[in-house]
């Protein structure tokens, strides 16, 4: 995720953090005006114009929520949370962005916008330590390690947690499989996290030597910054080791990033189903006092393809269910070793 403005930080631990606090969270649902729906999509059109990535697909939208509100398509969606939704997939059916998405939540809002910036400063520190507990009862996204037959390393990986916090994990699993011959990195079930983490687990697959990973641009900022492999990581290299990606169709975000850069880089293997589809760098802004939007800002592309994976996700080498993907992957391991032998 890309870095958001001070004024909603709080929110984005909350939103990208605390997920199921946000949807159990308790909103008076108070039926929208005429008025406020009509001036909700005004301001929701400005933030698309000022941070979507792409300011051509930003003004098609708003020409999409213009045009719905002068038909009268929005006027019975008095219902604030069914007024989100219908944005939402209006939006979407234009960009055919996953990131995309308004939501409904006007107690986050208040609650950020009484925040002085001592408060925020407060707060900030406390969700950090919220965050640490969450991610370490989570073992920071390591669901297990272990040795398969055939001296077959196997890594189930279901987040991408900031290297600060799962960086030392990440160093042991990586001593642990060092004697394997292959290494298969199950993805199946992972939905994305921290780009500095990408940025790790894919340094270990190469030697200390730079390998550029991908190019990243940020809209607001209209800023591009690179991503190259780290000339030191904490725990143990195997940049020849046999490596395999296990993908589904939930496989997402910063899980397709590794995905995408390993195959075009010739690194790994892929093994599985096309993935999710969605690349963009994802920040949340506030529209209105009871209305925020989660805009994608940013767009990684790959210095290979001078393109990404949103909207088609990422198609494996060996295409197969998700649920047949390990045994698959196996057998290619066994195929390849039959035939050095």
């Amino acid at each position: 995720m890309i870095k958001l403005e001070s004024a909603i930080l709080s929110v984005f631990f909350i939103l990208i953090l605390f997920q199921h606090r946000e949807l159990s969270a308790q909103t008076s649902e108070v039926n929208l005006s005429i008025e406020e729906i009509s001036i909700t999509i005004d301001s929701i059109n400005h933030k698309l114009q000022d941070n979507y990535v792409f300011p051509k697909i930003a003004d098609q939208m708003a020409e999409k929520l213009k045009a719905n509100l002068k038909e009268g398509l929005y006027h019975s969606l008095v219902n604030p949370n069914d007024f989100a939704l219908q944005l939402t997939k209006d939006l979407k059916s234009v960009s055919n962005d996953k990131h995309l998405m308004v939501v409904y939540n006007p107690d986050i809002i208040a609650h950020e916008q009484a925040l002085t910036n001592e408060d925020r400063a407060n707060e900030k520190a406390e969700w950090a330590k919220e965050l640490e507990k969450h991610l370490k009862r989570d073992n920071y996204g390591f669901r297990e390690v272990k040795l398969l037959e055939g001296n077959v390393g196997y890594l189930d990986l279901r987040e991408f947690v900031d290297p600060k916090y799962g960086g030392e994990t990440l160093a042991a699993a990586m001593h642990f499989l060092r004697n394997t011959n292959s290494i298969i990195i199950d993805l199946r079930k992972n939905d994305g996290g921290s780009p500095w983490m990408v940025q790790l687990l894919a340094s270990y697959f190469f030697s200390s030597e730079p390998v550029h990973l991908a190019n990243h641009y940020n809209r607001p900022k209209d800023e591009l910054t690179q991503s190259w492999t780290m000339p030191y990581v904490s725990g143990i290299r195997r940049p020849d080791v046999d490596l395999y990606l296990l993908t589904s169709k939930k496989t997402f975000s910063a899980a397709e990033a590794l995905t995408y850069q390993l195959k075009h880089l010739e690194r790994a293997t892929i093994v599985g189903e096309t993935t999710a589809g969605g690349a963009h760098l994802t920040g949340s802004v506030i529209a209105t006092n009871k209305f925020y939007v989660r805009i994608p800002q940013g767009r990684t592309t790959s210095p290979i393809t001078n393109t990404n994976w949103e909207g088609v996700g990422v198609k494996p080498h060996i295409e197969v269910s998700e649920e047949g993907a390990l045994k698959a992957a196996l057998d290619k391991i066994r195929e390849n070793s039959s035939d050095n032998e």
